[in-house]
Protein backbone atom coordinates (compact mmCIF):
# COMPACT_ATOMS: atom_id res chain seq x y z
CA UNK A 1 0.00 0.00 0.00
CA UNK A 2 2.89 2.47 -0.80
CA UNK A 3 -0.01 5.00 -2.51
CA UNK A 4 -0.32 5.71 1.64
CA UNK A 5 2.69 7.42 2.02
CA UNK A 6 0.60 10.62 0.45
CA UNK A 7 -0.82 12.36 3.47
CA UNK A 8 -3.82 13.22 2.37
CA UNK A 9 -4.40 9.68 1.51
CA UNK A 10 -2.78 8.33 5.02
CA UNK A 11 -5.41 10.39 6.61
CA UNK A 12 -8.36 9.15 4.35
CA UNK A 13 -7.74 5.75 4.98
CA UNK A 14 -7.04 6.09 8.48
CA UNK A 15 -10.31 7.48 8.64
CA UNK A 16 -12.45 4.86 7.35
CA UNK A 17 -10.31 2.34 9.50
CA UNK A 18 -11.35 4.47 12.61
CA UNK A 19 -7.88 4.82 13.61
CA UNK A 20 -7.26 7.83 15.27
CA UNK A 21 -4.35 6.96 17.62
CA UNK A 22 -1.92 4.02 17.09
CA UNK A 23 1.30 2.77 17.87
CA UNK A 24 4.20 2.69 15.13
CA UNK A 25 3.27 -1.33 14.50
CA UNK A 26 -0.65 -0.55 14.36
CA UNK A 27 0.42 1.77 11.53
CA UNK A 28 2.61 -1.01 10.20
CA UNK A 29 0.29 -3.75 9.91
CA UNK A 30 -2.23 -0.74 8.56
CA UNK A 31 -0.21 -0.13 5.81
CA UNK A 32 1.81 -3.14 4.91
CA UNK A 33 5.19 -1.23 4.84
CA UNK A 34 8.42 -1.70 5.86
CA UNK A 35 9.29 -0.87 9.58
CA UNK A 36 11.99 1.84 8.32
CA UNK A 37 8.95 3.30 5.87
CA UNK A 38 6.88 3.57 8.68
CA UNK A 39 9.62 5.25 11.24
CA UNK A 40 10.20 7.79 8.36
CA UNK A 41 7.12 8.71 7.75
CA UNK A 42 6.20 8.90 11.45
CA UNK A 43 8.80 11.40 12.21
CA UNK A 44 8.65 13.48 9.06
CA UNK A 45 4.87 13.76 9.50
CA UNK A 46 5.12 14.45 12.99
CA UNK A 47 6.33 17.77 12.87
CA UNK A 48 5.02 21.40 13.72
CA UNK A 49 2.50 21.27 10.38
CA UNK A 50 2.74 17.38 9.89
CA UNK A 51 0.05 15.07 9.55
CA UNK A 52 0.40 13.30 13.22
CA UNK A 53 0.47 14.43 16.56
CA UNK A 54 2.85 12.62 18.78
CA UNK A 55 1.20 11.66 22.23
CA UNK A 56 3.82 10.19 23.33
CA UNK A 57 7.28 8.52 22.70
CA UNK A 58 5.58 5.10 20.32
CA UNK A 59 1.97 6.87 20.30
CA UNK A 60 0.22 9.44 17.33
CA UNK A 61 -2.94 10.74 16.64
CA UNK A 62 -3.84 12.26 14.16
CA UNK A 63 -3.62 16.30 14.67
CA UNK A 64 -6.68 17.05 12.38
CA UNK A 65 -9.05 14.40 13.91
CA UNK A 66 -8.08 13.63 17.18
CA UNK A 67 -10.34 11.70 19.49
CA UNK A 68 -12.06 13.04 22.59
CA UNK A 69 -9.59 13.50 25.85
CA UNK A 70 -11.40 10.60 27.67
CA UNK A 71 -10.26 8.40 24.77
CA UNK A 72 -6.64 9.72 24.46
CA UNK A 73 -6.57 9.11 28.48
CA UNK A 74 -7.58 5.53 28.08
CA UNK A 75 -4.39 5.19 25.44
CA UNK A 76 -1.95 7.62 27.20
CA UNK A 77 -1.00 5.01 30.03
CA UNK A 78 -2.22 1.63 30.20
CA UNK A 79 -3.90 -0.22 32.04
CA UNK A 80 -6.59 3.11 33.30
CA UNK A 81 -9.48 3.99 33.30
CA UNK A 82 -10.78 7.51 34.19
CA UNK A 83 -11.53 8.61 37.36
CA UNK A 84 -11.26 10.59 40.54
CA UNK A 85 -12.24 14.62 40.06
CA UNK A 86 -13.01 14.03 36.12
CA UNK A 87 -15.37 11.28 36.74
CA UNK A 88 -16.96 13.07 39.49
CA UNK A 89 -17.50 16.21 37.50
CA UNK A 90 -18.83 14.28 34.85
CA UNK A 91 -21.26 12.50 36.80
CA UNK A 92 -22.18 15.69 38.66
CA UNK A 93 -21.00 14.69 41.99
CA UNK A 94 -18.71 17.47 41.84
CA UNK A 95 -20.77 20.65 40.42
CA UNK A 96 -17.85 21.47 38.01
CA UNK A 97 -15.36 19.79 35.35
CA UNK A 98 -11.70 20.02 35.77
CA UNK A 99 -9.42 20.98 33.69
CA UNK A 100 -7.09 17.61 34.09
CA UNK A 101 -7.76 14.63 33.13
CA UNK A 102 -7.42 12.29 36.44
CA UNK A 103 -7.19 8.32 36.14
CA UNK A 104 -6.70 5.52 38.00
CA UNK A 105 -3.73 2.77 36.89
CA UNK A 106 -2.12 -0.12 38.91
CA UNK A 107 1.12 1.31 37.11
CA UNK A 108 3.52 4.22 39.10
CA UNK A 109 1.57 7.87 38.70
CA UNK A 110 2.40 9.61 36.10
CA UNK A 111 1.72 13.51 34.26
CA UNK A 112 1.40 13.96 30.86
CA UNK A 113 0.49 17.13 28.61
CA UNK A 114 -0.68 16.69 25.59
CA UNK A 115 -2.11 19.75 23.45
CA UNK A 116 -2.07 21.83 26.62
CA UNK A 117 -4.44 18.99 28.48
CA UNK A 118 -2.78 17.86 31.64
CA UNK A 119 -3.52 13.85 32.17
CA UNK A 120 -2.91 12.73 35.17
CA UNK A 121 -2.39 8.75 36.13
CA UNK A 122 -2.33 7.70 40.07
CA UNK A 123 -1.65 4.32 41.20
CA UNK A 124 -4.39 2.45 43.03
CA UNK A 125 -3.81 -0.90 44.76
CA UNK A 126 -4.27 -3.47 42.27
CA UNK A 127 -6.76 -5.41 44.13
CA UNK A 128 -8.73 -1.93 43.61
CA UNK A 129 -8.39 -2.11 40.31
CA UNK A 130 -11.99 -2.67 39.38
CA UNK A 131 -15.48 -0.88 39.14
CA UNK A 132 -15.13 1.01 35.63
CA UNK A 133 -17.55 0.15 33.07
CA UNK A 134 -17.05 0.82 28.77
CA UNK A 135 -19.14 3.96 28.34
CA UNK A 136 -20.08 4.10 24.72
CA UNK A 137 -21.29 7.67 22.89
CA UNK A 138 -21.67 9.63 19.90
CA UNK A 139 -18.67 7.30 18.50
CA UNK A 140 -16.16 7.60 21.42
CA UNK A 141 -15.84 4.96 24.00
CA UNK A 142 -13.77 4.41 26.99
CA UNK A 143 -13.35 2.93 30.32
CA UNK A 144 -14.71 5.54 33.24
CA UNK A 145 -15.36 4.55 36.84
CA UNK A 146 -19.41 4.01 38.34
CA UNK A 147 -20.02 7.35 40.45
CA UNK A 148 -19.46 4.81 43.29
CA UNK A 149 -16.00 3.83 42.68
CA UNK A 150 -14.93 7.07 41.57
CA UNK A 151 -15.86 8.88 44.81
CA UNK A 152 -13.96 6.16 46.52
CA UNK A 153 -10.75 6.59 44.85
CA UNK A 154 -10.83 9.75 45.46
CA UNK A 155 -11.62 9.83 49.07
CA UNK A 156 -9.48 7.43 49.01
CA UNK A 157 -5.97 9.48 48.17
CA UNK A 158 -7.77 12.30 50.85
CA UNK A 159 -7.30 9.95 53.61
CA UNK A 160 -3.93 9.72 52.49
CA UNK A 161 -3.56 13.25 52.48
CA UNK A 162 -2.75 13.58 48.86
CA UNK A 163 -6.08 15.37 47.80
CA UNK A 164 -7.69 18.12 49.50
CA UNK A 165 -11.43 17.38 50.76
CA UNK A 166 -14.22 18.63 48.87
CA UNK A 167 -17.18 19.66 51.00
CA UNK A 168 -19.24 20.16 47.17
CA UNK A 169 -19.78 16.34 46.66
CA UNK A 170 -23.15 15.63 45.93
CA UNK A 171 -24.16 11.78 47.07
CA UNK A 172 -27.48 11.45 47.24
CA UNK A 173 -28.07 9.30 43.99
CA UNK A 174 -25.04 7.20 45.22
CA UNK A 175 -25.97 3.22 46.10
CA UNK A 176 -24.40 2.38 49.89
CA UNK A 177 -23.87 -0.84 49.63
CA UNK A 178 -21.31 -0.22 46.42
CA UNK A 179 -19.06 2.60 47.97
CA UNK A 180 -19.17 -0.02 51.36
CA UNK A 181 -18.26 -2.85 49.13
CA UNK A 182 -15.76 -0.69 47.02
CA UNK A 183 -14.38 1.29 49.85
CA UNK A 184 -13.17 -2.42 51.61
CA UNK A 185 -10.95 -3.08 48.36
CA UNK A 186 -8.60 -0.89 49.79
CA UNK A 187 -8.48 -2.43 53.35
CA UNK A 188 -8.19 1.09 55.37
CA UNK A 189 -10.40 1.49 58.51
CA UNK A 190 -10.50 5.51 58.15
CA UNK A 191 -11.62 5.08 54.64
CA UNK A 192 -14.66 2.75 55.16
CA UNK A 193 -15.42 4.53 58.16
CA UNK A 194 -15.45 8.21 55.86
CA UNK A 195 -17.41 6.12 53.80
CA UNK A 196 -20.46 4.92 55.88
CA UNK A 197 -20.21 8.73 57.44
CA UNK A 198 -21.77 9.83 53.99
Amino acid sequence: MYTLLKPITVREKLLEANMHIFTPRDFELFSQLPSQKVKYFLEKESGEDGLFLRLKKGLYGLRTDLPSEEEIANRLYRPSYISFEYALGYYNILPEMTYIVTSATTKPTRTFEVTDKTFSFLKIKKEAYTGYILKKEEGKSYFIAEPEKAIVDYLYFVVLGKKQPNERLYTRFLKKEKLVEYSRLYKRGKLIRLIEKL
